[in-house]
């Protein structure tokens, strides 16, 4: 096994300087980035014959394209001089993702004009009779990245011999399937920079632990929500209990008029707005059988209401039973989904430097087929500040920064976490030292299985 720099000794306690060290981010670039599956992109990006989408992560480039059979990805670099062929601006310098369609001329090298076509075979090298004969008959194809589909996205794989993506997520991919992710389109996308480690930024969403001093405006209309999983704060101003079940469904419809406010995807507005139109006459009197039966009969008039107009959607009564997800899922390393009905908000987070990341946002819902939306093909990119983005990140984007600064301060050597509702941070960390260290792939593989509905959740045995 390899030295891991600030190894995890007490999964209740990460060191700090994992989250700025030079030494351990190169550790990060050197065992974990190039072994782990990563979103590449979104497959209705590349819906015809030959379209393509660059991939940039941690100085890797690789080209993602749709082929007469399926979906390939190619190392973005001439086989001549290494000039990428396509795209070639990474990720730090220019956040939206080139793309393009090869179908015609396939791709050329703006140096010297060497050209492929989308299957990756060499078909033309300008002036052949100068290169010497062994230059030419040493493969001069394009070199394939691995890659996978899952959930309406690409992920590719820098390693052949890492387990196969679905393997590396568990039955977790079977529930988000079942959830109908591969049928959702993207209608916005946002991006931005953030002064944080990549890791920082990710686990600010490991827990909900946070709700009530960061996002005030959901624990003030729906307190129980959050005092029954953490316990109550006096000091804390919150509406006034409900007195009868009207008002504990009104309050519970706020919430989700909130959640959508804030996220969108998390709950869709088209969502909320069939939620308000279910009758709430004739309910039990008790009022905790009255709640169920409510949110059971949201379920199905969402369902229904949402078919009726042609989406595709799972019938989520059903499916919440059969094969239920936790409100946020994390796809390890660098993506992860908050689900609530049908939707999705979406998040993805690349390294741009020990304490820079770039930060991705999609809605993701359902639209009737025929009806579906241009493409999202790149983010707007606004600064982490910005009064543009949705109020929930926002007051996310608040805290990530001023977190990242307080690693450096005098004494503060590790992080202390909740053994009950921070587990999954220790559970991703200590994963992460286990590709930095070399554990076998099977080995990650079924650990990384563990992080399906995890989120709030305890501290794990991972088997290494």
């Amino acid at each position: 096994m390899r030295p891991v720099p600030f190894p995890i000794d007490d999964p209740e306690r990460i060191p700090a300087k994992r989250y700025y060290d030079a030494d351990f981010y190169q550790a990060e670039l050197d065992h974990l980035w190039p072994h782990a599956w990563q979103m590449a992109c979104r497959l209705e990006q590349i819906p015809e014959v030959g379209d393509w989408v660059e991939y940039s992560n941690v100085g890797k480039s690789v080209i993602v394209v749709r082929t007469e059979d399926g979906i390939k990805a190619w190392h973005n670099a001439c086989r001549h001089r290494g000039v990428p062929f396509a795209g070639g601006t990474p990720v730090s310098c220019s956040h939206a993702s080139a793309h393009g369609n090869c179908a015609k001329k396939g791709f050329v090298c703006p140096f010297h004009g060497w050209r492929w076509n989308m299957d990756g075979e060499n078909t033309l090298v300008y002036a052949k009779h100068i290169f010497s004969e062994r230059q030419l008959d040493d493969d001069i194809n394009l070199l394939p990245c691995r890659v996978e589909t899952f959930g309406g996205c690409a992920w590719i794989n820098h390693d052949d011999d890492a387990p196969p993506f679905r393997e590396t997520l568990g039955p977790l991919a079977d529930r988000l399937e079942a959830n109908g992710l591969a049928d959702v389109r993207a209608e916005w996308h946002f991006g931005t920079v953030l002064p944080a480690n990549w890791k920082i930024a990710m686990e600010a969403f490991m827990e909900g632990y946070h709700v009530l001093q960061t996002h005030p405006q959901l624990h003030y209309r729906t307190p129980d929500l959050y005092t029954q999983r953490y316990g109550g704060v006096d000091d804390v101003q919150t509406a006034p209990p409900p007195t009868n079940i009207a008002e504990m469904i009104e309050a519970q419809l706020d919430g989700m008029q909130l959640l959508s406010d804030g996220m969108a995807g998390m709950i869709h507005a088209k969502e909320v707005e069939i939620a308000r139109s279910v009758p709430i006459d004739d309910l039990p009197e008790d009022p905790a059988q009255a709640m169920q039966a409510w949110f059971g009969m949201v379920m199905g008039a969402i369902t229904k209401g949402l078919r009726e107009r042609g989406e595709d959607v799972p019938d989520i009564l059903k499916v919440k039973q059969s094969d239920p997800i936790n409100s946020v899922e994390f796809l390890f390393p660098h993506y992860f989904l908050l689900p609530t009905f049908t939707s999705f908000s979406a998040y993805r987070i690349r390294p741009l430097g020990p304490e820079s990341c770039f930060f991705e946002i999609w809605s993701l819902t359902h639209f009737p087929k025929g009806e579906e939306p241009e493409p999202v093909m790149t983010p707007t990119v606004l600064p982490y500040d910005s009064a543009d983005f949705p109020p929930i990140p926002r007051q996310d984007y608040a805290n990530i920064p001023i977190q990242q600064a307080g690693m450096h301060a005098d004494g503060f050597e590790f992080m202390r976490l909740s053994k009950d509702v921070e587990g999954l941070i220790s559970n991703y960390q200590r994963i992460i030292d286990g590709y930095l260290a070399g554990i076998p792939g099977d080995k990650l593989a079924k650990a990384t299985n563990k992080l399906g509905n995890n989120f709030d959740g305890k501290i794990e045995d991972l088997g290494f």
